[in-house]
């Protein structure tokens, strides 16, 4: 049976090791081009930072003063464990039912191609010919942060030339028949926290040790823990990115082999994912009440800070909303908004105003995001494709207010 062209273009492009920590950036960005002159596309490439290159491939409007849309994904790849696999995560192997099983399956390579694969469609059918300019854009390093992708390119004189005005980017499979569409995402704080304390031979009673304060601050984190935990499991309408986790991530103390000496400090680590339903000014006051109540020494600092907590609108009045939402009720296909769990490239567009939303279109499919054996059905994929055909020109084509 002949494959699909889409399919194809598909499985060459996870077949490209973008995987951390040395993704194969300058192969995929000649992927890219190549693919894009296929398909007759404009693209330019931006250098971010040396060895980052931005992609740009361009459809230009009939008004180019009109905000554009963009359309996003990044490129690289996070990393895996081939003995937990059941084929070569590099391969893109296809299944007899059609499964492919490869790294970026879901996150996010799929993304990506089927934007570029629904234009193709589009330009073949005569119907790429929008009001707005529609800018798909490929970033580098959103799995490690975005500081030499993403926060660079929203800063880049290049981008600010693009005049977005909207933004698509990468959501989350749905094991029912809904897509999941998320209109925000929770904040990550990365807290380091020191606890000093009096050191001394391990068979002594020191009071103010440095353990007994590291204790009462991993009580604190992990009581609130607890309650969020229980908020969302006895709140069945909550999801997720609607409450605020903290896990403790590092713990680090103690004098290299010896067990016997009290140490004079301690390190702890802590992830946390702050919903926007928490006010970040509010939740800082109360951390660093548990810094005062474990000690008057003990102190934090953030290895990673976001003071945003951008939401899209998903009113009715909005044009943008309304016009995602109307393609989905015409296609007759439910939609389900949630809040994104973790942290995208899309908080950089939303920090500097841009109203975006998260969308990846794979419905009946497992979450298997960053796990083994991740993999997307060939017919998921290609339906993703003709959701696009209809949501880019629709998007595209939103008229000035």
């Amino acid at each position: 049976m002949t494959e699909e062209k889409a399919v194809t273009v598909f499985r060459d492009y996870l077949r490209i090791k973008t995987v951390h920590p040395v993704p194969a950036y300058d192969e995929v960005v000649e992927f890219l081009k190549n693919l894009a002159q296929e398909v007759g596309i404009q693209c330019s490439t931006v250098e971010v930072h040396p060895g980052r290159m931005v992609v740009v491939m361009t459809i230009p409007g009939s008004d180019p003063s009109l905000p554009s849309i963009m359309l996003n994904s990044h490129t690289d790849v996070v990393p895996v464990f081939e003995d937990q696999w059941i084929c070569d995560p590099f391969e893109a192997k296809k299944m007899e039912n059609g499964d492919i099983y490869a790294r970026g399956t879901q996150d996010m390579k799929s993304v990506g191609i089927q934007y570029i694969e629904a234009i193709r469609k589009l330009k073949k059918e005569n119907k790429a010919n929008f009001l707005r300019t529609v800018h798909i854009t490929w970033i580098p390093d959103e799995e490690i942060g975005g500081k030499l992708g993403m926060a660079k390119f929203v800063q880049h004189e290049e981008f600010k030339k693009l005049n977005v005005g909207f933004a698509l980017d990468e959501g989350l499979a749905n094991p029912t028949e809904a897509f999941t569409v998320f209109n925000g995402e929770r904040t990550v704080w990365w807290v380091r926290v020191k606890c000093p304390g009096k050191p001394g031979h391990g068979s002594r009673f020191i009071e103010d040790n440095a353990a007994e304060k590291v204790r009462r601050v991993i009580n604190s984190f992990l009581s609130f823990r607890d309650e969020q935990e229980k908020k969302l499991k006895t709140k069945g309408c909550l999801r997720l990115g609607d409450v605020t986790t903290v896990n403790l991530t590092n713990l680090k103390g103690g004098v290299d082999g010896s067990l016997n000496v009290v140490p004079s400090e301690m390190f702890l680590g802590f992830d946390i994912r702050i919903s926007p339903t928490e006010k970040l000014e509010d939740f800082e006051a109360m951390m660093k009440n548990w810094m005062k109540e474990a000690g008057e020494d003990v102190t934090y600092e953030f290895l990673q800070y976001n003071p945003m907590q951008g939401m899209t609108s998903t009113d009715q009045s909005s044009p943008w909303w309304s016009t995602f939402s109307s393609v989905f009720e015409k296609l007759n296909f439910k939609i389900e908004i949630e809040i994104f769990p973790a942290a995208t490239d899309i908080r950089y567009l939303r920090e500097i105003g841009i109203p975006a939303l998260g969308f990846s279109p794979m419905n009946k499919t497992p979450i298997l995001l960053h796990d083994h054996n991740e993999f997307l059905n060939e017919k998921v994929f290609l339906k993703g494709v003709d959701v696009y055909c209809e949501l880019i020109p629709a998007l595209a084509n939103v008229p000035r207010k």
